[in-house]
């Protein structure tokens, strides 16, 4: 890097007469001369700052000059741009915010411009503000002499230019129909512009009595505005999250507290603290990743929150619940049994790679749908719907202090994982202890009539070299249960909008709907599509992913497949069918039961996990009693093994 010019270089090219590029360069170069260097402390870049302004004190001449440059500066660029603006989104859209960080990020700024927010991007680094923060009192004051910026003026221009932008953001229609009806119709935000203009016109009067009452109402509204922008908040958190709408809150809440800092300013306060705060927002927004993680994390625990709610269901806690599972799974196992012989159908009809792929995927969500709706399920779509519901037991360890509430916490979240494995296990055995069967039952029943088989034995050969232990399909079942973990995303997603856009009031009120249904029958309709979206877009989209994914990928040059544990399970059965009893003295076949039962494991395991991830972020949990739980699933594991795999004993209950 090369080496920063001497003071004496730099305070030499400080020239009133030059060009505005090189002016404002040599600011930008002075700030840098100021800054502490990597192994520096903030006491060195103090002591610049003194010698500076020493030798400023020492030389008359210089000191003019340099303050004549100060003056061109403030009268030539605009300072709107910095007080009102700058940290701050122009246009309140989250995608073109990401483009503007985008290029404030990777393109090259100039300092020829009169924007005074982009020159103070220039000059200014993060960790400035460390080092600005250890000034003390009669340095500051020094500094703003020197300095000589008009504050007033430009804090009160600051402030029509913000009060006219947040009664505009904060009346916006998407707001007012969510924001409480009290404080709506309060009309915090439209009191804004003409508060802020009768404040000025007192301060340019000099009728300070008169300002303060002005700038005392003012702070009034900017907290009645804050209550009316968090009311909207709590809006979307019961009724479905909007991205941009959660993305114009957090750009209001911005403004009313710049709003607030200007007044401040305007009032004869400090400079420093709105200057040490636009500093941190200037690298604050530059940053990409933390924009995304803060706006998506309100949907991503909506969405968490919905796939709580449905994965409550699939959580069993006593021995009726346990049977019953089982007995949705084997009806699941039922269903999935016809969509293995249907997809061996469809695979004969050699379709070119997207239709083939197409028509599984359309097998699988018809199926998956058809389960459903008889209220059966499938095995493997519980543990991203229970993972949610797992995450909210944990929610009980947070801000726990004493040592038996913390214990019996543990020991619930105990419970709540073994009764959670328990259902995946019922949920598997069923849907494995019916399909299998089921699918080698037709494969002899059509031999002993005299049909073909619904494989031949090449085919057969072909689905246990798929199976193998050594081959890939581990892989392809991690794979598979990101895609099932895909699929609860897009049903959270699917339901917080339908919530959002108030669908089912949509359903059971639009005259249309009445007219042609009737008034009963919208009510119905509305009621079940408002407690049927989420599973009908879990299921259309999971097929979907399963069937279209790999044909996707193996475009781009990417052999993923996929391997469902009760897909699998049937199609094993159908080789057993083909290749007769003798396929059981083979290791081939046992090592295809093995590659089931860790196909089972990885489509749960993963699918859980990301689920898990998802819920415990969005909750913001962090573990910090990891290792306490770690213990005491250890210690119920030597005590009560059978515990995560059979049902309570009768009268007894999992919680």
């Amino acid at each position: 890097m090369q080496a920063l010019p001497t003071l004496n270089t730099l305070l030499a090219r400080l020239d009133p007469a030059a060009v505005r590029a090189e002016r404002q360069l040599a600011l930008v170069q002075l700030i840098a001369w100021l800054r502490p260097g990597r192994h520096e402390g903030a006491e060195m870049a103090v002591l610049r700052l003194q010698q500076l302004l020493q030798r400023l004190d020492d030389e008359p001449a210089l000191r003019a000059r340099v303050q004549a440059l100060l003056a061109l500066l403030w009268s030539e660029s605009d300072g709107g741009s910095l007080l009102a603006e700058y940290g701050l989104a122009r246009r309140l859209s989250l995608l073109r915010e990401l483009r503007r960080r985008a290029a404030l990020r990777w393109l090259p700024g100039t300092p020829d411009t009169d924007q005074l927010g982009a020159l103070f991007e220039l000059a200014f680094r993060p960790a400035d503000a460390a080092w600005l923060a250890t000034l003390d009192k009669p340095l500051e004051a020094r500094l703003a002499e020197l300095l000589a910026f008009p504050a007033r003026a430009q804090a009160l221009d600051a402030l029509a230019l913000l009060a006219n932008e947040a009664a505009a953001e904060g009346q916006d229609a998407e707001l007012r129909g969510r924001m409480d009806p009290a404080l709506r119709q309060a009309q915090p935000f439209r009191q804004l512009p003409l508060t802020v203009a009768q404040l000025a016109q007192a301060l340019e009067q000099g009728a300070k009595a008169e300002a303060l009452q002005h700038a005392a109402y003012l702070r009034a509204l900017l907290d009645a505005c804050r209550r009316a922008a968090a009311s909207v908040l709590t809006h979307l958190e019961s009724h479905g999250v909007s991205i941009d709408l959660v993305f114009t809150l957090d750009q209001l809440d911005g403004r009313l507290e710049r709003l607030e800092a200007l007044l401040n300013l305007a009032l004869g306060g400090p400079a420093l603290p709105l200057l040490l705060r636009l500093i941190e927002l200037g690298g604050a927004q530059r940053g990409i990743r933390p924009l995304l993680g803060q706006h998506f994390q309100l949907l991503a625990r909506q969405i968490a929150e919905r796939s709580a709610e449905t994965g409550e269901h699939y959580i069993t806690r006593s021995r009726t619940e346990y049977f019953d599972m089982l007995r949705r799974a084997a009806g699941g196992g039922l269903v999935i049994a016809g969509t293995t012989v249907l997809k061996f159908a469809l695979m004969a009809l050699a379709l070119s790679p997207f239709w083939g792929g197409f028509a599984a995927g359309l097998n699988y969500a018809v199926s998956f749908v058809l389960v459903m709706l008889l209220h059966w399920t499938v095995a493997t779509k519980q543990p991203a719907m229970t993972a949610p519901a797992l995450a909210d037991s944990l929610t009980a360890l947070r801000g726990l202090r004493d040592e038996a509430e913390v214990t019996q916490a543990v020991e619930g979240f105990v419970d709540r994982v073994a009764a959670l494995i328990r259902s995946q296990v019922a949920g598997i055995v069923g849907n494995v202890a019916v399909c299998g069967p089921l699918v080698l039952g037709l494969q002899l029943l059509l031999q002993g009539l005299g049909q073909a088989p619904v494989i031949d034995a090449a085919k057969a050969r072909y689905v246990l070299d798929s199976l193998s232990l050594l081959g890939p399909s581990l892989l392809f079942a991690a794979f598979t249960g990101v895609l099932l973990f895909g699929s609860s995303l897009i049903a959270g997603w699917a339901e917080n909008a339908f919530v959002l856009h108030r669908l089912d009031s949509a359903l059971r009120w639009n005259p249309r709907l009445q007219a042609l249904l009737g008034p009963e029958r919208a009510q119905r309709w509305a009621r079940w599509w408002r407690g049927n979206i989420s599973g009908l877009a879990a299921n259309i989209s999971l097929g979907f992913l399963l069937g279209l994914v790999p044909v996707v990928l193996g475009f781009f040059g990417l052999g993923l497949d996929v391997r469902h544990v009760t897909l699998s399970t049937g199609q094993l059965a159908a080789a057993l069918g083909t290749l007769g009893a003798g396929l059981l003295h083979e290791p081939a076949f046992w090592s295809c039961v093995v590659t089931v039962a860790g196909i089972g494991a990885l489509n749960v395991g993963v699918s859980f996990w990301l689920a898990f991830r998802v819920a415990l972020r969005s909750r913001g949990i962090r573990l910090h009693e990891r290792r306490r739980i770690a213990q005491a699933l250890r210690a119920r594991l030597r005590r009560a093994p059978l515990s995560f795999v059979l049902p309570p004993q009768a009268g007894a209950n999992a919680d």
